[in-house]
């Protein structure tokens, strides 16, 4: 090949040279490093094995053994690199550095024309061709080398000997490699021929539930050392026996002492005391025991108990570490039980009651609070006088107590005669089988002449005479721990139903649908499953709506004239808004937004016990002019939920346009219906001003921004035509709802301005100011009511106030908002609010998101 530095610019030709010089230089290494990484990875493991020590634990002949075996490895794999290697020559590096340029400029000018010699035009254009590829060099450079070795070492057996190295630095020592001499010359690792002198390492690793690090003591200076009780110690003495020994009174031990010159020591710390390395390079430690303090429980606050029985109790605990368990051990104050009636009988041994205490899910455990729920309504010391000792331990098994509180134990209430003194009879059949025969006398009494009694129904009468018969027939014979258990379980159940009756076994049917929904939803089931569990809670949503409508035709029937012309005027929903809101949780669980259809599951929850019902949409007597405000401003409020929906959808839609994706157009056409007085059969809801159509996707013909508009002037005739207005409360309604209209407007005009995330909080503020207007105008029609009706209606409206046009407790007087009682109760409310905030967190802190989205996100941390 021709040199391609004739005829060039000295410049270029330096810089051609030094660029084949270093092209040269990496095809050596690349020869280099694809021939023997076999080698040097061997050589790299080897190593490893002696910085950890390996040498120093095996035997004689074991080392030898390895050793050589590693050395004709080494050679062969030496010998199959030499037999392997090519040397770069200069043409190889021409043509690497040429393969890396553009039209391969070194080729060029390495040729020479095989036509055209003499002819005066094709030489002027073989030099123009030389002077262009000579141009092309001016910046040559050189290529980077091809160091991958992955089609070589499929199996990463480079990566593998450089880990072992790396552990082999971080847990063992450079100086063990000083100890190799001796398998050359015939000793034992570790004697004096292969130590250049004494030396020793140490480490005291605290007790894995702290979470302290381990303390290497060649770096500890001398002096005071502070180390956590239970402490382990290792220290290794190494060079000649006796050059270097150990002396400590930390340890406490007194027996198999080992020798003070052991070349390996290792004891806990017990005490403080002194830990001493004598001879060359030691050193000496005051060492201070920091002990592991036990931990400590105190209760928060006095014990309450819920309408449904379930006990509170608030307490605090901590420890220096971590709490890992406690429990709360109630047991029978007998010496302050009242021993009359059943319970002056000696009572039969029971087991002291063991509850665990919750313990925070997430957080440090060092010091937290929380509360003990528990319900003991069916225990048999319920109501009766216990202490309650709260314990707590840590994970060295130290226990912590509180002082016993002595408090009757928390339990659920009966109202009822008849269940009070069922109840009552099964504490005592449960106190002591011996009150079996005066229990059963006192059945019989109570089931004489029962069409003089006070029970509810035959069922429960006859419920009552089958416990009765049975427990008469068990008497002769001895009850049995199993019958015991039976009979006391039938009068509980027997008790619960004359408590709470009809109504409330449906309206419990309905509680526990609901609750095996949300924990399917809260457990991810199958779409399937979720379908069938919302197709249970309609069926027994429906059961429910029956029996509160006969039992209201019942209190009809016995209402004097002032008492229904009151329920008459009652604030009511129809079977028709039930329906399409569940048809709107649905609808969310299929769109994925659980958190959603989790709240709107609590609110159906709330509203359904609590509202009353008019069958057919209609109530039975004529309405006045507030009854028809409060209907329209409800529907008002109702369209605006469905709009800041759809508005809401749309921005969800915007970052995530597949978060819909699938939804069956049944569904679709029903987004906007929930909120916009659009019934379940597709028919049109009242009080909107306005016809709807009732076909899918209903106002789609107009923007957002158009059904703001429409929502405002509906707004505003309801503010014109609304009646008491002269009252101290209707003026307040009033300004709720001009400052309602006010919101309204920000939204539209967000809307117009495709601000979205802004128009959603304006919307969210008319609904609050909507939500109060309905507040006051209810305060106001129920102060006209008793202006009408004296002091029988004042009396009634006692009996209906606290509630919201929908049937929920109210926030006036600050009073509990809808369900908050219900809401409060159990930890898993407490996690889902947590969990919710740290997914809005993240959300927020996600750099991909828009900044639009970001923005809405941290208002809402910064409301919540």
């Amino acid at each position: 090949m021709a040199n391609p530095r004739q005829d060039m610019p000295e410049k270029t030709a330096r810089r051609l040279a030094r660029a084949l010089f270093v092209t040269r230089l990496g095809l050596l290494a690349e020869v280099l490093l694809r021939g023997f990484w076999p080698l040097w990875s061997l050589l790299i493991t080897v190593l490893a094995a002696l910085v950890m020590g390996l040498h120093e634990r095996l035997s004689l002949e074991m080392i030898w053994s390895l050793g050589v075996s590693a050395a004709l490895a080494a050679l062969w794999l030496a010998w199959r690199g030499i037999r392997r290697m090519h040397w770069p020559r200069h043409e190889d590096a021409i043509r690497r550095l040429d393969a890396t340029l553009p039209a391969r400029p070194l080729a060029a000018l390495a040729d020479t024309p095989a036509i055209g010699a003499g002819d005066k035009a094709a030489e002027a254009l073989w030099s123009a061709h030389r002077a262009r590829m000579t141009s092309a060099l001016a910046t040559v450079s050189a290529p980077e080398p091809d160091l991958r070795l992955a089609r070589f070492d499929p199996f990463g057996l480079r990566h593998i000997a450089l880990l072992l190295l790396a552990i082999a630095l971080l847990f063992g020592s450079l100086s063990r490699l000083g100890s190799v001499g001796a398998v050359v010359a015939g000793q034992a690792p570790g004697s004096a021929a292969a130590m250049s002198g004494p030396s020793w390492e140490g480490w005291i690793e605290p007790p894995l539930h702290t979470g302290k690090p381990v303390l290497y003591l060649p770096d500890q200076p001398a002096g005071r050392l502070d180390i956590i009780e239970g402490s382990e110690v290792v220290i290794r003495l190494y060079g000649q026996v006796g050059a270097l020994t150990l002396t400590e009174t930390v340890s406490a031990r007194t027996t198999d002492i080992p020798s003070a010159a052991a070349s390996e020591q290792g004891f806990t710390i017990a005490r403080s005391g002194e830990l001493t390395i004598d001879g060359p390079g030691g050193r000496r430690w005051d060492v201070t025991l920091v002990p592991d303090i036990a931990p400590e429980v105190i209760p928060n606050g006095e014990a309450s108990v819920s309408a449904r029985g379930e006990m509170s109790l608030p307490f605090a605990a901590a420890d220096d570490f971590a709490v890992t368990g406690g429990t709360a051990h109630i047991a029978l104050d007998l010496a302050a039980v009242d021993r009359r009636y059943g319970l002056r009988a000696t009572p039969e041994p029971r087991d002291p009651i063991e509850v665990a205490l919750p313990l925070p899910i997430s957080g440090s455990r060092t010091a937290f609070e929380e509360v003990l729920i528990e319900d003991f309504s069916d225990h048999p010391w319920a109501h009766l006088p216990v202490t309650i000792t709260l314990t707590v331990e840590d994970a060295t098994g130290q226990t912590g107590a509180a002082a016993p509180i002595a408090i009757p134990l928390p339990a659920r209430r009966f109202f009822d005669p008849m269940a009070a003194a069922i109840i009552e009879l099964r504490r005592d059949l449960l106190w002591s089988r011996e009150n079996a025969t005066r229990i059963a006398q006192l059945l019989r009494a109570i089931s004489h002449r029962p069409e003089e009694s006070i029970f509810q129904s035959e069922t429960s009468y006859l419920r009552l005479r089958t416990i009765l018969r049975r427990l008469e027939n068990s008497i002769p014979y001895g009850i049995t721990d199993e019958q015991q258990t039976e009979y006391a379980k039938a009068l509980w159940d027997l008790a619960l139903t004359l408590e709470e009756g009809n109504l409330d076994d449906a309206l419990e049917r309905m509680q526990r649908a609901r609750d095996r929904l949300a924990e399917a939803m809260k457990n991810g089931a199958s779409p399937e499953e979720i379908a069938r569990l919302m197709q249970e809670l309609r069926e027994a949503t429906q059961d429910y709506l029956r029996e509160l409508a006969r039992q209201q035709n019942e209190d009809r029937e016995n209402a004097d004239d002032t008492e229904r012309q009151f329920s008459e005027n009652s604030t009511t929903l129809n079977q028709d808004d039930l329906q399409r809101m569940m048809d709107r949780i649905q609808e969310l669980m299929e769109q994925g937004r659980m958190a959603e259809a989790m709240q709107a599951l609590q609110e159906f929850q709330e509203m359904m016990e609590n509202m009353r019902v008019t069958e057919g949409g209609e109530g039975d007597g004529p309405q006045t002019p507030g009854d028809r405000a409060m209907r329209d401003l409800s529907e008002t409020l109702r369209n605006q939920q469905g709009l800041s929906d759809e508005a809401f959808r749309q921005l969800q839609e915007r970052f995530n346009p597949d978060a819909n994706r699938g939804q069956s157009s049944e569904n679709t056409g029903r987004n906007g219906g929930e909120g916009r007085g659009q019934a379940h059969d597709g028919t049109g809801g009242e009080g909107n001003g306005q016809e709807d159509s009732g076909e899918p996707g209903e106002g789609a013909e107009g923007s957002l921004a158009q059904r703001q508009q429409a929502l405002r002037d509906q707004l505003d005739a309801l503010r014109r035509s609304m009646p008491g207005q002269d009252t101290p409360e209707g003026e307040a309604a009033g300004d709720a709802l001009d400052r309602a209209g006010d919101a309204m407007d920000g939204a539209e005009q967000a809307l117009r301005e495709d601000d979205l995330a802004e128009a959603i909080d304006r919307q969210a503020e008319a609904m609050d100011e909507m939500r109060e207007g309905l507040r006051n105008l209810g305060e106001a029609m129920a102060r006209n009511q008793q202006q009408g009706q004296g002091q029988q209606g004042q009396d009634m409206r006692g009996a209906a106030q606290g509630v919201d046009p929908l049937g929920r407790p109210d926030n006036n007087g600050g009073r509990a908002g809808p369900g908050e009682d219900d809401m409060l109760q159990g930890e898993d409310v407490y996690r889902q609010a947590r969990d919710l905030l740290d997914e809005i967190r993240r959300r927020a802190s996600e750099t991909l998101r828009s900044e639009e989205e970001r923005s809405y996100l941290r208002r809402l941390l910064d409301r919540f």
